[in-house]
């Protein structure tokens, strides 16, 4: 007679452990956005060089800003990555912590990308000035609209974290799905970075 190998815990719990619907279906939700940004990296590879006779990615785009938004948004995984070790612990405070400093490199981030499309305005290379430059403002403001979303999403997290002693699962979940959110903008990034940024510098 076969036995069932399946473990329970002292609760009569599965052992096995399910990836949870709401992570699988934010899975699916990325996908869709993985689709809206190729499609957008393809219409700036299409007219990344119909400049109309304004200027050239080459004269409009600085290392130096654009070196501080990426090591912002870098280090922001890196702490959103320690957040999420202190709330596999049960470490509610520094999951706050962590959400925080989080907050403000993503913040820091947005700040800088605002700074920049308002000089390139300001210079009369706004997003009306050539395909170039709709493509460009088209694609890095979609990313950075999707930054702001992930702000709000911190804060939102923090504020339902407030007075609370341990972290349920459906808070892990919330959790983890910002996680795999705030990672995809990074590789987004740094793709627009190499792609659109130094291509356009070469």
């Amino acid at each position: 007679m076969a036995h069932d190998t399946t473990l329970t815990d002292a609760h009569g719990h599965d052992d096995h452990h399910h990836e949870s619907p709401v992570v699988f279906g934010f899975w699916v939700y990325l996908m869709t956005d993985c689709i809206i940004f190729g499609t957008l990296f393809a219409v700036f590879a299409v007219l990344h060089d119909q400049f109309a006779g304004g200027p050239t990615g080459k004269e409009l785009f600085e290392i130096g800003g654009l070196a501080a938004e990426t090591a912002l948004l870098l280090v922001s995984s890196i702490t959103y990555g320690f957040g999420m070790i202190a709330a596999h612990k049960q470490e509610v405070n520094k999951v706050i912590m962590w959400l925080g400093v989080t907050f403000l490199l993503g913040a820091g981030f947005l700040g800088l990308e605002i700074n920049e499309f308002r000089h390139l305005i300001a210079d009369g290379a706004g997003p009306d000035r050539s395909a170039f430059l709709s493509a460009f403002f088209t694609l890095v403001s979609t990313h950075g609209l999707h930054v702001s979303f992930g702000l709000l999403w911190i804060v939102t997290l923090m504020v339902q974290l407030s007075g609370t002693t341990e972290i349920p699962e459906r808070m892990m979940n919330k959790l983890t799905c910002l996680s795999l959110f705030w990672h995809f903008l990074d590789i987004v990034w740094i793709c627009v970075f190499t792609f659109v940024y130094l291509a356009s510098m070469m």
